[in-house]
């Protein structure tokens, strides 16, 4: 077989016909052996002739689903004819190999057929004698592969959309930004808004389909050279090839406005909007990596301004985020070292002028930094992770200082800020209990505070922590009421006994102009009535002169806290502080 393999190499008998020779008459193997063989198995001599087949090669081949070969054929002919290429010039110099020389049998997986279809055999062939014969099978590996391929296509695309997954989009950007382009190449990140409601209220089955529309949307929005993959849940990338930075935006705005008609799905018109972040490759961006993490980094920006937005990254953004990581890595030590006060700042009683609670302030008394308030770390705990350790700890050192302080004979509430992390965490109410039960502090003594949007996030599950933890004693307040847009039904309907008037709608009310002062004393007294009507008492928070305290109290608020009354103080100071100011207002009656 070694003298026809060579030219056959150089294009030599590769044409449409094929030859035929007359078999030998004296094979080395009987047709009876070949038949034995459960695979299509031909004999060969020395020149590639075909010998013999056996009853599995004409079994298949009467199918279709055979090399169409027979007694007489030139095997390499026939193969080539199939398909022409470097594993097939391997397999038939193999086997030119080992007519010529001996030694061990050929074994190679090729394509037979027209690319990228076609059969796929396992060729394995042995010399049979010195003569040069070759037993050779064919055994079909074609599901075997096919497996494989659906495989390895599964492990680089994602199976609900079809387009590129987080590890193949990973290569493609890599792959991109090695390849010398001159220009530049983006990566946009988008994020769909709110999409967990969607699964909420809709399921996670119309969900699905959402998100395939959302993909088909994108993939008609990008252009050619662009790929459009998705990152898992509602995240999607686009890979956006030689543009620049303006160019990149422009295409963020494009697939920001696919979402400006409203979905349909399982019936229902679904409207949806996307915050996208984009980053563009630059001098200092050396990977993949580091291009989709600096893009992820704008896209939380963008959600952070609004959502609905488009934002480039900007260093600014990775300094903030190796910040935040640097805070909260230090946060976790500190909760654990005794890093962390609480402050306390009174709550006046303004008809009778009597200080009946305070609230708690979280600080941290940083080794470096000095005394930070809550606005330095407190959101940073809210997105690691770390906000119920941080709360917990609080409850646990307020519930003891106002058992103290119950001990001393002042019977102070003590107020205690609760993110909506903690309260949809559902542990909230057992973590309660669990520092009341090692305190010993009565539960009329403790007051929980949530947010207005907070509440508004989850209001059922709100509503239903709420009922549970009055039932028990302790009282809940809705805080910071005014400051957003939630809806009223859903505020007046909780089961809370207190409402916090926010401090924007208290300072408006010493505006310099007197219509300022007006409408906004106006909008205090609102609240005051909706929370009368409603059965809360009101505090009004943030007040800071006398002119504001007097006000408030004509509006008929229930308590007044801020600067004017006192500014948040140790637990160790406020026995002293109440004790002076009890003198003080003595010393003013006697």
């Amino acid at each position: 077989m070694s003298s026809p393999v060579v030219p056959l190499a150089d294009g030599g008998r590769t044409g449409g016909h094929r030859s035929r020779r007359p078999a030998p008459a004296l094979p080395a193997v009987p047709a009876s052996v070949l038949d034995a063989f459960p695979s299509p198995t031909a004999l060969l001599d020395s020149e590639g002739t075909v010998l013999l087949v056996n009853a599995a090669w004409a079994g298949q081949l009467e199918q279709g689903a055979a090399l169409p070969l027979a007694a007489g054929d030139d095997y390499a002919e026939a193969v080539l004819a199939a398909r022409d290429d470097d594993d097939v010039r391997t397999l038939l110099a193999g086997l030119g190999e080992l007519t010529a020389h001996g030694g061990p049998p050929v074994s190679i997986d090729v394509a037979l057929g027209p690319a990228p279809v076609g059969r796929w055999v396992h060729v394995q062939a042995s010399r049979v004698d010195e003569s040069g014969q070759l037993v050779l099978t064919h055994t079909d590996i074609t599901a075997s592969v096919e497996a494989v391929r659906d495989s390895s296509r599964r492990a680089l695309y994602d199976h609900l959309t079809e387009l590129p997954n987080r590890v193949h989009l990973q290569e493609l950007v890599e792959a991109e930004l090695t390849s010398g382009d001159e220009r530049g190449t983006a990566v946009l990140i988008l994020d769909v808004d709110e999409f967990k409601a969607v699964n909420d209220t809709l399921g996670h089955d119309t969900g699905d389909l959402l998100i395939r529309q959302v993909a088909a949307r994108l993939a008609r929005a990008a252009r050619e050279l662009d790929t459009v993959g998705r990152l898992g849940g509602d995240e999607f990338v686009v890979l956006c090839r030689d543009v620049d930075a303006e160019e990149a935006l422009r295409l963020a705005e494009r697939c920001r406005a696919v979402f400006a008609e409203p979905f349909t799905v399982a019936g229902a018109t679904v409207p949806l909007t996307a915050s996208i972040g984009v980053a563009v490759s630059g001098g200092q961006r050396s990977s993949a990596a580091d291009l989709v993490r600096d893009a992820d980094l704008a896209k939380y920006a963008a959600k952070a301004a609004g959502r609905n937005t488009v934002t480039l990254f900007e260093e600014e953004l990775r300094d903030a985020a190796q910040r935040r990581l640097r805070v909260t890595t230090e946060l976790r030590d500190a909760i654990g070292a005794g890093e962390l006060v609480v402050h306390y700042q009174p709550l006046l009683h303004l008809r009778t002028r009597t200080v009946t609670g305070v609230e708690a302030l979280v600080r941290w008394q940083h080794p470096e930094r000095g005394l930070l308030p809550p606005s330095e770390f407190v959101p940073v705990a809210e997105a690691s992770g770390l906000v119920d350790e941080l709360t917990r700890w609080v409850l646990a050192t307020v519930a003891r200082d106002a058992a103290g302080w119950d001990a001393m004979g002042l019977p102070l509430t003590a107020a205690v800020n609760i993110s909506a992390t903690h309260m949809g965490s559902g542990t909230l109410v057992s973590d309660v209990n669990s520092v009341l039960a090692s305190s010993g502090l009565r539960p009329e003594r403790l007051v929980l505070e949530l947010t207005e949007t907070s509440v508004a996030e989850d209001p059922e599950r709100a509503a239903e922590q709420f009922a549970e933890l009055r039932v028990s004693g302790i009282e809940v307040s809705i805080d910071d009421f005014g400051s957003g847009f939630s809806c009223l039904g859903q505020i007046v309907s909780m089961p809370a006994g207190i409402l916090k008037i926010d401090k924007s709608l208290v300072q408006g009310i010493a505006g310099v102009g007197h219509k300022q002062a007006s409408q906004s004393a106006a909008a205090v007294e609102t609240v005051v009535s909706l929370a009368r009507a409603c059965g809360m008492r009101s505090v009004a928070e943030g007040v800071e002169t006398p002119e504001q305290l007097a006000t408030v109290a004509a509006l008929g608020c229930t308590y007044a806290q801020g600067f004017v009354i006192a500014r948040p103080m140790p637990a160790e100071d406020l026995p002293r502080w109440l004790g002076s100011r009890s003198r003080r207002r003595a010393a003013l009656t006697g």
